[in-house]
């Protein structure tokens, strides 16, 4: 039940909020609820009416209703549903329109009446427009108001489509979409330039008339909107913290999504951990001595009791018992985390009195050299999160692969492979004729693009783009010494599906992904970590390392429990100064040869196709971040570095034990 994971009120947070260990826990929580009201209305004789999102956030929520009514004779004979929003001119079979979405996903596989959905019409005629979002209002009226309306969250804090500065009295009308809002669903539509500029939507007005409010969000990347809706003041800026206002409205999130509200981010400011079921373990206790020196800007060692009192810190002083000790203690756990020897020292080049290879644990860790296998989520990934480390790696004698797991071309470009295929015309062409089939030649396939600006959609175009990532690839593994033999191309099925929100694993994800784990034995992995990537392909990835490890571990694989996970980030983000478990410290040439390598990656450079709301390339995330993080450490009073790249651990238990990631 939604109840038992309501959590209890602080003075930080204006609206109720549920929070559960993942998504999928909680879509089935909400799915019974709405079960509920539907088996209760039809007890009665009455219609249930529910207000219905589109986007990634529902569709656990949808599918699970779709299993009630399969599995348990879960009627929608009686239900009547409102959409939020439509994008303007867009077809009702288009593949993006939300008609088609809400067909695909639920009103098709239920029992529900077509009759009883409604969903805006964003193709009225403009002398018609007006009247027709005043006939959905109305609509909505005659069926007595909505009586649960389900939202997810935009990263402007738009509910529905009310970006930013809509009015709390607004009702359905036309909208025009803010750049972020169009930049996250660009993927959808083959690129930005393609995405639509306006939509039809419930107002906020609309939204608050339900009788009952459930807004869902799930992932890091909607972690700070969720935080400025939920503990912000209510403002136009961020329609969703209108929300505050409604008698009955409750936030249901993953733990990441909560991940930046206070009572996870600083508990200690809202009383006693004890009292909130929290302990002053390691991890907690370096979160607050680092919030603490960032705070009153001064290096951890530099802290006085006066800082930890005035603060809310009077617990580590009482544990600790004294402002000396407590620093020492985040100090030395930050030290510590800090190494040249990511895959552990070569005892051969071990000399008396040098400090241990931190932080390694495994039962591997004096293993040398190892087997060390990088997951890349796309083809970049690997270079651009920890470039500088894959080339330590190399140098130091470990037996290094990488395996890139998509193929990465939906990333690329008509233009750029356009321009490739210009010189393989001028110079294959001509010397092997009828090779490829003529239809997607080189000759062809540039006149095509010539002609119209665009290539055809087929999978050889698919084909080709992915030929070309691997090349990238295959360059930028040279400049970082792998060999090519240990380059490994996985191409995981789930990535062809055509849209993004669609794709799921599937058992022949986890075959590949448990080939090439049962192939290599890696005494360290390295995964992609960085759950902020817009498009969910991390997320995926990651997905399917868990669960092929949690296969490998079923059948007792012996290298199982000699193996590390290490998890690094790059591309959309960093881990904070508390997360980190390894920090690898890089020196000015270093940087500049993951620089070369993140180069070869040319497609990529300059214009990349789905670069987010972040305008800078992204050869110049990776150095800014790690730059960002070696000041970091020299803030909170450690050893000066040029960058840092930087590492969260997850031994085998407690990856196969993370429900969600």
């Amino acid at each position: 039940m939604i109840s038992q994971h309501i959590l209890a009120p602080n003075r930080h947070e204006h609206v109720a909020l549920a929070v559960f260990k993942d998504n999928a826990e909680a879509s089935r929580c909400v799915a019974r609820e709405i079960a509920a009201l539907i088996r209760e209305r039809q007890r009665q004789g009455r219609r249930a009416v529910l207000g219905l999102a589109t986007g990634s956030t529902p569709l656990g929520l949808y599918a699970e209703l779709v299993r009630m009514h399969r599995e348990e004779g879960l009627s929608f004979a009686n239900v009547v549903t409102f959409n939020l929003d439509e994008y303007q001119n867009l077809p009702p079979g288009h593949p993006q329109s939300y008609h088609h979405f809400m067909w695909t996903h639920l009103f098709a596989k239920v029992d529900i009446p077509a009759a009883n959905t409604h969903i805006p019409d964003g193709n009225a005629p403009a002398a018609d427009a007006e009247e027709s979002c005043r006939r959905y209002e109305q609509a909505i009226a005659e069926a007595g108001g909505i009586d649960i309306q389900i939202l997810g969250i935009g990263r402007t804090g738009h509910i529905g489509f009310n970006e930013p500065g809509s009015a709390r009295r607004s009702r359905t009308r036309f909208v025009t979409l803010d750049p972020l809002t169009r930049r996250d669903a660009a993927s959808d539509f083959g690129g930005e330039e393609h995405t639509p500029r306006q939509a039809v939507s419930m107002g906020v007005r609309t939204i608050l008339g339900a009788r009952r409010v459930m807004l869902l969000a799930w992932g890091q990347h909607k972690a700070p909107v969720v935080r400025a809706a939920v503990e912000g003041e209510v403002t136009p800026h961020c329609p969703a913290s209108f929300l505050q206002e409604h008698d009955n409205a409750l936030f249901i999130t993953d733990l990441a999504a909560a991940g930046e509200l206070t009572r996870h981010r600083a508990p200690w400011l809202l009383g006693p951990l004890e009292d909130q079921g929290l302990e002053w373990d390691a991890r907690m206790t370096r979160r607050a001595i680092i919030w603490l020196s960032l705070r009153r800007k001064k290096a951890i060692l530099k802290l006085t009791n006066d800082d930890y009192n005035e603060s809310g810190l009077q617990d580590l002083l009482r544990i600790h018992g004294s402002a000396y000790d407590a620093n020492l203690a985040g100090f030395y756990q930050m030290q510590h985390t800090i190494t040249g020897w990511p895959g552990g020292r070569d005892p051969a080049r071990t000399r008396p009195g040098d400090a241990p290879s931190r932080p390694l644990r495994s039962t591997s860790a004096a293993v040398f050299p190892k087997r060390i296998l990088i997951f890349s989520a796309h083809p970049d990934n690997a270079v651009i999160g920890m470039g500088g480390t894959l080339c330590r790696l190399v140098e130091h004698g470990h037996d290094v692969h990488v395996a890139c797991q998509v193929s990465g071309a939906n990333a690329i470009s008509d233009e750029a492979l356009w321009r490739a295929l210009l010189f393989a015309r001028d110079t294959i062409d001509a010397a092997s004729p009828g090779t490829p089939p003529p239809d997607f030649s080189a000759s062809a396939l540039c006149a095509a693009f010539e002609n119209t600006g665009a290539l055809p959609a087929a999978p050889e175009i698919t084909r080709l783009k992915a030929l070309v990532r691997r090349h990238e690839s295959m360059a930028a593994a040279r400049v970082c010494g792998v060999p090519l033999d240990h380059l490994h191309f996985l191409d995981l099925p789930f990535y062809h599906h055509d849209a993004d929100r669609h794709r799921k694993l599937a058992d022949a994800d986890l075959r590949v992904m448990r080939a090439i784990l049962d192939e290599i034995r890696p005494h360290q992995i390295f995964a992609t970590g960085d759950l902020n990537d817009p498009h969910g392909t991390h997320r995926l990835c990651l997905n399917a390392l868990r669960d092929a490890l949690a296969l490998c571990a079923a059948d007792k694989k012996d290298w199982v429990a000699g193996t590390e996970l290490w998890l690094y980030r790059g591309a959309w983000a960093s881990w904070g100064p508390d997360e980190i478990d390894m920090a690898v410290p890089l020196s000015p040439q270093e940087v500049l040869r993951r620089r070369r390598a993140i180069f070869r990656h040319a497609t990529q450079k300059d214009t990349a196709l789905f670069a987010g709301d972040d305008h800078r390339e992204f050869w110049q995330r990776s150095e800014d971040r790690g730059r960002a993080i070696a000041d970091a450490y020299n803030i909170l009073g450690l050893a000066e570095y040029e960058a840092i790249e930087a590492f969260k651990r997850y031994s085998p238990e407690e990856f196969l034990g993370h429900a969600q990631l």
